[in-house]
This record gives C-alpha cells, structure tokens and sequence, in this order.
C-alpha cells in the first residue's frame, strides 16, 4: 500500500469521512494544505503527525468539509423560493418541512427562516419546521450559536437585519430567537444513505455535492428524492448538475437557479 492510501484509510477511521465517496485531486489539495500549514513535506510524514497529533484531526476534518457561505447566497435563488415556491406551500399546505443538507454554519437554513417568517406573518397558524444538517459537529455549534460578522450578513437588507438579527458592541450580528426557533440543526453524514428528515417539502444541498464523486452524486440525489414529497422541490448549487443514472427522478422547475421538483 502506498502512503497516500495507508492515510486515506487513517482519515477515515479517525476523521470518520469516507474518502472514496470525494473526488480524489479534491482531497489530496485538502491534505497539501494541511501539510503545508503543518510543514511535513510528504504524506509519510503527515500521516505520523496526524496520528501524533490528536487536535489535527479536528483540523483536517475542518478541511475536507469546509463549506463557505452567507446569508442569502445566490439572490435570485431565495427570490424564487419565496415568490413562487415558499409562498404557494405556505398558502396551500399550512405545514412545510424544509431540509437544509449540508448546512455548515448555519446561514442557508437561517435564510429560509427569514423568508419563511415573513411569510407566516400573512398566514396565521401555518407553520415552518427547517431541519439542517452537517457532518461537522463544532460548525453546528456555531451555527445554534448563531452569531456572524459584516460579510456574512452583507446581503441582507437594513429592513431584514434590524428585524431579524441584534447587533452586538463587538461588531457581530446574532441571529434572533423568533428566527432560530424555525431551525433544528442535527449531526447528519450524508453518506450514511439515511434520510435526516422524510416527508419534506424542499431539499435544498447547495455547493456540497460538486467535492463528491459521480457515484456519491448519484446515491445522494436518490436519498433526496426519497426524502421529498411527491412534487417537492430539490435546491442544487448552480455549478451542480444530476447525472443520467438519476436525471428521469427529477423535472425542471427552474433551470436557471438549479431548482427540480421530484417526479412521483
């Protein structure tokens, strides 16, 4: 065995991540940088300082799933969620469940709830449940915490931001309780090929899935539309795409956001 594999095999007992699940060039840059931050000049010697190094394997998994976000990402994404999806459930469901796969500190899902509580406002005894998820447990304790800086935030309107988050003295905004009520965040591998909420309205996996293998991309669209009600909408990354092994499980909705509806 080689000794980029011997690691791999180590990050997945320690790091719990399934390495064979990612493109491979997208790993091996994940571990170069933490190599180079840790000055080891091959995997050899990595992999000796990772096991050495019980506070690396924090890091690294850090690493491998970092997601970077922001509130409202992707504008003309949530303009349609509220015009013409959010809106319609809301006014003809009364209850809807939305799934935030791959939620990393939480600003997608609190977008949802920004939009979703506006929307309750005109809708009395509706209601909004949003279930986000993520394989990393220290960026969902910073997403429950729900405290950000100006650029997180620097998509949202002075409207939205005065009702919806506190500034605080130190320069953050925290996201306040009326929204952090819609939002239950949860520990969720998206590997484990279990749904982390069923029955849902929306599934929205945005940018998480373009670091996965064709194969993971596959299982995952097939886990999702499991998870989706006949109907229910699928949220991708604009750089996303299905592939043809899954394409006759979804019709278009609106191509240009990237956004399906699961076909019965």
């Amino acid at each position: 065995m080689d000794a980029f594999s011997s690691l791999q095999r180590s990050i997945e007992k320690l790091v719990r991540i399934r390495c064979s699940s990612y493109k491979e060039d997208y790993i091996k840059r994940r571990i170069l940088s933490r190599m180079r931050l840790t000055k080891n000049e091959s995997y050899e010697e990595y992999h000796k300082y990772l096991l050495a190094t019980p506070q690396e394997v924090d890091l690294l998994r850090n690493a491998l799933t970092i997601n970077v976000t922001k509130f409202f990402r992707d504008p003309e994404v949530y303009t349609v969620l509220r015009q013409e999806i959010l809106s319609s459930l809301i006014q003809k469901r009364g209850t809807v469940r939305i799934w935030c796969a791959g939620c990393a500190t939480g600003e997608e899902p609190y977008s949802f709830a920004i939009l979703a509580h506006d929307l309750l406002e005109a809708k009395p005894g509706a209601s909004v449940s949003i279930y986000a998820t993520d394989i990393d447990r220290e960026v969902l304790r910073k997403a429950a915490e729900g405290v950000y800086d100006r650029r997180a935030v620097e998509q949202v309107g002075e409207r939205e931001l005065r009702k919806h988050f506190t500034a605080r003295d130190d320069g953050m905004f925290e996201v306040k309780p009326h929204i952090k009520d819609l939002v239950r965040f949860r520990h969720h591998d998206l590997m484990s090929e279990i749904p982390a909420a069923r029955y849902v309205d929306v599934v929205s996996c945005r940018n998480v899935t373009i670091y996965f293998s064709e194969k993971q991309k596959n299982d995952l669209a097939r886990l999702f539309h499991s998870a989706l009600l006949p109907g229910g909408y699928y949220v991708m990354g604009k750089t996303e795409y299905l592939g043809r092994e899954v394409e006759h499980l979804f019709s278009p909705f609106n191509s240009a956001q990237k956004i399906l509806t699961k076909k019965s």
